[in-house]
């Protein structure tokens, strides 16, 4: 892989309409957030939701996950 210069690499990003311009200021209060860890359990699911998940390819467990968090989140919501 050919490594890019600065300017190539600033073309490159002006020329991108999906890049976005950060505005100034933008780092100057940014804080690191470290992710929450995930926990490995066991989960038994039935074989059909198993099936659905894993014909979707990699990432089927984070999907499943991402699922079960939009349910949690929209519990919250309803109070």
């Amino acid at each position: 892989m050919k490594s890019l210069r600065d300017d190539e690499s600033d073309a490159r990003a002006a020329s991108d309409p999906d890049a976005g311009v950060v505005p100034p200021g933008f780092w100057d209060t940014a804080e690191p957030v470290a992710p929450e860890t995930k926990e490995q359990i066991t989960l038994r699911l039935d074989p059909d939701v198993l099936r659905h998940f894993r014909s979707t390819g990699k990432g089927y467990q984070s999907r499943i996950n991402a699922v079960l968090k939009s349910y949690v989140q929209a519990q919250k919501r309803a109070g």
